[in-house]
């Protein structure tokens, strides 16, 4: 908004009016009908003659027209002639084909069901307003309301969790209470009637009344027989609390859909952070709990996209590992608290109600090249990265090894401070297994074979033989020469051990021209590199020079020309996009700065999903549903839990599972798979989009 700032400079204008004026300049012909839906608030901080103020232009995107004049003020550019921009058609304005839609079953959620309700009236006799949250102990409440207290003992408001009921000076309304739910323990508020409840009580917490001053009137008409039970609309409940089972949401900008499985929270008593909600002390959050027994995280309402399902549950995190998935709070006073998942004073809190929470992304073919690789793909939602490398050298350039005792343990002492996951792969190609057993003892995670220093059947046997001997994954760059033989002759070599096989479709190196051959087999255990995903209009015709500059070839060389133009093959590219959605290729990769982008693995698996559902429509698993379920779980597992498991790591990161590592993904349902809110690394912020300042992602 750089005519805000030149508005703000200019000193005329007062925050007000610059909020106002904000979104009167760009109009709905000038962007396109997502931007509208999207762009739903601008921040712009500028310096004015009283000092620095934030101007907060809510729903820019206001009118049909806006006024071009003051968008371009301060700029010089000429103003454009109206008609150049088309105005949408308004049924590209529906719900249902904007990025991150939520389309909600018919019906409504049932609130607190199955408890005991009353209705009080209630009084106020103060001289200012009072607020009372939905889990507030109504019996606790400010001394200055007047009901009948001793009925109230037990129970709360009985609205949606997180809303309040307010009282203006003099106003007298009729509540309907609920009981609280849980082992039924009053803790907090004033004091009055902390403690289990027990009707016996009676006399002694209304005595603790009569000494606090407590306004107090009997009434005997109380009746809770003919109370209906709450009811929300679904749509309502979806703003509040995100979409819950049976709701169906869009993935980004995509044509896949996911519908909720199920919901793991408990209506009425959902976990919600901020004033006047319920996650407060002796409401949601529980009194007197210690540190060990408490989460240190809690990521609640969230919609889990995951191998293991697509549902709704709160996350509960303690010393960096998910140590719960189901329903977080207070066992006190809320119903269905999952054991293990107490919210405490020593608990932090993440909302994820309207976001999505993927496991960590896992990238297993990076070169490590420099320290910023990781900046780029954990801004992107990567939080393990395996590979490896010296740096910028001619070796690193082109093959994923760090060669050697010394560069090992270099590579690993300058990777300390970085915060991902980090695996280093040596160097595999040796037909003498000695060298090889020294760099695996010396903390290598794998071996990588690799054409440019000479994936002979030899040099095969041997490295598979110490990776099995020493419980390691052997990853490969087949021969696209073709020198030492056919991939028949490389498949011979494996004999039948597992082995992880880079880019199986060739661009990025193999046996020309059927390399992608190897995913018939069980033992091979397929990856892709995202240059070729998905193919488009533009895929080949950037690889041949990516391809001459990675891996030290010269145009001034017809062999060199030959060996790069014979790994580049649009039918084998082609097929791969529908070996991908038939789950034969299975994992997803970058190839980072050796062809690939390591910012781009999550984005184009999704924009591979979306391509093969446009053009090949619902998988048979999907049909009659609804949604993409199915196929989004295929997808997600390419760069979560398959690399997991294939290299060996499958028991600790992954997926959204309890006793797995807390790296985690927040995203925006509009922004799925291309930016994400914040990425969680064992259990804390390691990078994040920021507000009120220019909006960048930073290191935590």
């Amino acid at each position: 908004m750089l005519s805000v700032t030149t508005l703000i400079r200019d000193g005329k204008h007062t925050v007000a009016d610059l909020m106002s004026i904000g979104s009167t300049m760009l109009g709905r012909r000038h962007v396109f009908p997502s931007v509208c839906t999207t762009l739903t608030e601008i921040m712009v901080e500028g310096t004015f003659p009283t000092g620095t103020y934030l101007v907060t232009v809510h729903h820019p995107i206001a009118t049909d027209d806006g006024d071009l004049e003051k968008a371009l003020y301060g700029s010089f550019l000429p103003i454009p002639n109206m008609g150049i921009f088309e105005l949408p058609k308004e049924e590209e304005y529906a719900i249902e084909k904007q990025p991150g839609a939520v389309i909600v079953k018919s019906g409504k959620v049932t609130i607190n069901e199955g408890r005991k309700r009353i209705k009080l009236k209630v009084k106020s006799k103060g001289d200012r307003p009072i607020q009372i949250g939905s889990h507030y102990h109504f019996i606790e409440t400010n001394p200055q309301l007047e009901f009948d207290r001793i009925k109230a003992y037990g129970y709360r408001l009985d609205i949606a969790a997180g809303t309040s009921v307010r009282f203006e000076p003099g106003d007298t309304k009729t509540v309907t209470l609920v009981e609280i739910a849980g082992n039924k323990v009053i803790r907090g508020g004033n004091h009055i009637a902390t403690g289990p409840v027990d009707a016996s009580r009676a006399e002694e917490i209304l005595e603790n009344l009569q000494q606090g001053g407590f306004a107090h009137a009997p009434d005997p008409t109380t009746d809770s027989k003919l109370i209906e039970t709450f009811e929300m609309e679904r749509a309502a409940y979806a703003t509040m609390f995100g979409p819950t089972t049976g709701d169906v949401v869009r993935l980004g900008f995509t044509d896949l859909w996911v519908k909720v499985e199920k919901d793991l929270t408990v209506y009425g008593d959902e976990c919600k952070f901020g004033g006047g909600k319920t996650l407060r002390e002796g409401m949601g959050q529980a009194t007197g709990v210690s540190d060990d027994i408490s989460l240190d995280l809690a990521i609640v309402n969230a919609l889990i996209v995951d191998w293991t399902g697509i549902y709704k549950a709160d996350i509960g995190v303690k010393n960096g590992v998910i140590v719960g998935i189901g329903k977080a709070g207070n066992p006190d006073v809320m119903a269905g608290v999952s054991p293990g998942m107490i919210v405490g004073s020593c608990t932090d809190i993440i909302a994820g109600e309207g976001k999505i929470i993927t496991a960590g992304g896992f990238d297993t073919h990076i070169h490590f090249i420099c320290p910023q690789q990781v900046t780029e793909a954990i801004s992107s939602g990567i939080t393990s990265m395996l590979g490896g490398g010296v740096g910028p050298s001619a070796g690193t350039s082109a093959t994923t090894c760090t060669p050697g005792k010394n560069y090992m343990r270099q590579m690993l002492q300058a990777c300390d401070t970085l915060p991902v996951n980090l695996g280093i792969t040596g160097k595999g190609n040796d037909s003498n297994p000695l060298a090889l057993r020294e760099q695996v003892t010396a903390g290598a995670c794998g071996l990588k074979l690799h054409e440019d220093w000479g994936t002979t059947p030899s040099a095969i046997d041997s490295c598979l033989t110490v990776c099995d001997e020493l419980d390691v994954q052997c990853l490969i760059h087949t021969d696209t020469l073709n020198e030492s033989g056919f991939v028949e002759s490389t498949i011979a070599a494996f004999k039948d051990r597992a082995i992880h096989t880079y880019h199986t479709e060739g661009a990025g190196g193999g046996h020309a021209p059927d390399i992608i051959s190897v995913v018939e087999h069980a033992n091979v255990l397929p990856s892709s590199t995202n240059p070729t995903r998905p193919f488009t209009r533009n895929t080949l015709d950037e690889h041949l020079d990516m391809l001459m500059v990675c891996h030290h070839l010269s145009k001034n060389i017809p062999e060199d020309v030959a060996f790069a133009e014979s790994r580049i093959r649009a039918e084998t590219i082609a097929a791969e996009d529908v070996l991908h959605d038939l789950g034969a290729i299975s994992m997803m990769s970058s190839d980072s700065q050796a062809m690939g982008r390591c910012g781009e693995v999550i984005l184009r698996t999704w924009n591979t999903a979306h391509k093969n559902k446009v053009q090949r429509g619902f998988l048979k698993e999907d049909e009659g549903t609804g949604a993409d379920n199915f196929r989004v779980k295929r997808y997600i597992s390419k760069y979560t839990v398959n690399p997991a498991v294939a290299q060996g790591m499958g028991h600790i990161i992954g997926s959204v599972e309890v006793g797995k590592l807390a790296d985690l993904v927040v995203w925006d349902p509009a922004w799925f798979g291309t930016k994400p809110m914040t990425i969680i690394k064992s259990g804390l912020i390691a990078y994040a989009q920021m507000r009120q300042h220019p909006y960048h992602g930073r290191l935590k």
